[in-house]
C-alpha cells in the first residue's frame, strides 16, 4: 500500500532542502511542490494568514512514520502541518514505481 504525506512550510529552499533530503534518503518515491499557497489558521487563539508552499509526498506504508519523523527533524515550524493521506488506487505502474524507488 502507498500514501501521500502533506506538509507545508513557508520557506521554498526549506521545502526543497525537505524534499530533496526524503527522496535522496530514499523514504519517498516523489515529492511535489506546489508554491505560494495562501494558508489561514488559528495559532494560539490568533487567526494568522501565511503565504506557504505545500510538500506532497509519495511513499510506501512502511515509510511514513520515518518520513514524519524527519519532516518534523528537517521542519522549521514547532509543530509542522503533517498529514497522511492513503492512496486508494491509481495507474498501477505508477504505485509500483512508488514501491521500487522506496528503501
Amino acid at each position: 500500500m502507498v500514501a501521500v504525506v502533506y506538509t507545508t512550510i513557508d520557506d521554498i529552499n526549506d521545502a526543497r532542502r525537505i524534499a530533496h533530503t526524503l527522496v535522496e534518503e530514499q523514504l519517498v518515491a516523489c515529492v511535489n511542490i506546489i508554491p505560494k499557497c495562501l494558508s489561514l489558521y488559528r495559532w494560539k487563539g490568533k487567526i494568522e494568514t501565511e503565504n506557504e508552499n505545500i510538500l506532497i509526498a509519495k511513499t510506501v506504508d512502511d515509510n511514513i512514520k520515518k518520513t514524519i519523523i524527519r519532516i518534523k527533524e528537517l521542519h522549521s515550524y514547532d509543530v509542522p502541518d503533517i498529514i497522511v493521506l492513503p492512496i486508494i488506487g491509481g495507474l498501477k505502474e505508477y504505485l509500483d514505481y512508488l514501491t521500487n524507488e522506496t528503501a
